[in-house]
């Protein structure tokens, strides 16, 4: 009886696997015309054939694509490492920090997307300053989004088979199997980010500087950042406490590992930009935000999402340790 529970679970879980396969080789696909695009970009700029954009210098504009290239190529990559066989042999710690990086990213493009073109937003690009061009073809735009969304539905099926497949016993079980920790500290600190956030998406005025250079895009992205810290803080606090005892505990692992990835990627992104524009003083891009509580917001939530995931990670070597957790495969598990 029991050998065939695991034999139905592995039938179950080769569905699951193919789908994840497949969309992992999607997600490579739908970034690359992005990719294009920014080489494009960089070589016009360099040429002088394409205008920069707004706020920024030739230089500025090119340093902040090549980043945004080296980004892609790195997505692109991740996509098929969660596919190939070559992606098993990589340290298994390097890919789940590109993984848990990019899902962070993407997490939040797919909602934010979606509520901009429902809500009439202004069309600008989550990526934070260096997407607002207004040169910028409508064919380009549509091929960014579709980048954007396209890897992250990819992202969203491919990562978890791939972390399925290569640490089965992480994800099985309920929370009240394992140990109890103290109270995250770090989950706190995350939903006092996201708090913040969403107090701003629904106009708050404190620690706003500048009221008039508020946009729609970014009461929208703020509010969907917001939400994602709550939620991942959440989750992580109850993986800690292994509280709701009955419920499966993948589920708040992979809130808690969005949730985090989200708070991590984002204000990783928007840290470097928010200091360069409070230093630089760019006159043709004014975020709205104070800088001074921008940067200590964007460090907290940097801070707060890299100890959420040591929290979740340090729970899976205490549930090992106490053997709830089975390191083996799932053909080994099969057999």
């Amino acid at each position: 009886m029991e050998r065939r529970q695991r034999w139905e679970r592995w039938e179950q879980w080769e569905q699951w696997d193919r789908v994840g396969r497949r969309a992992a080789y999607g997600a490579a696909l739908a970034l690359s015309p992005y990719l294009l695009i920014k080489v494009s970009w960089v070589i016009g700029a360099l040429l002088g054939m394409l205008p920069v954009g707004r706020g920024f210098g030739r230089a500025e504009w090119v340093v902040l694509n090549t980043v945004t290239i080296g980004m892609a190529a790195t997505g692109i990559g991740l996509s098929l490492a969660l596919v190939r066989p070559w992606g098993m042999r990589i340290p298994g710690a390097l890919v789940a920090f590109c993984a848990w990086v990019g899902s962070g990213f993407l997490v939040s493009v797919l909602p934010f997307g979606l509520l901009s073109a429902f809500l009439g937003a202004e069309g600008g690009s989550p990526e934070g300053g260096g997407g607002e061009d207004p040169a910028m073809p409508f064919w380009e735009g549509v091929l960014v989004q579709f980048g954007f969304v396209g890897m992250g539905l990819g992202l969203a099926l491919a990562v978890p088979a791939y972390l399925w497949r290569r640490w089965p016993g992480a994800f099985s079980g309920r929370l009240g199997d394992g140990p109890r920790a103290k109270p995250p500290w770090a989950a706190a600190l995350g939903a006092a980010v996201g708090l913040v956030w969403l107090y701003w998406a629904v106009g708050g005025s404190v620690g706003i500087a500048h009221p008039a250079e508020r946009t729609t895009d970014g009461y929208v992205l703020g509010a969907v950042c917001g939400l994602w810290a709550l939620a991942g803080s959440a989750a992580v606090w109850a993986v800690a406490r292994a509280r709701p005892p009955r419920w499966p505990r993948w589920l708040p692992l992979v809130f808690g590992w969005v949730g985090s990835g989200s708070l991590f990627a984002w204000s990783g992104w928007k840290l470097p930009i928010t200091v360069y524009v409070a230093l630089a003083d760019p006159a043709e891009f004014t975020p709205p935000e104070h800088p001074v509580v921008a940067v200590a917001l964007h460090l907290a939530a940097v801070v707060a999402g890299a100890a959420m995931l040591r929290t979740l990670v340090r729970t899976r070597i205490r549930l090992a340790v106490a053997g709830q957790v089975d390191s083996m495969s799932w053909s080994t598990t099969v057999e």
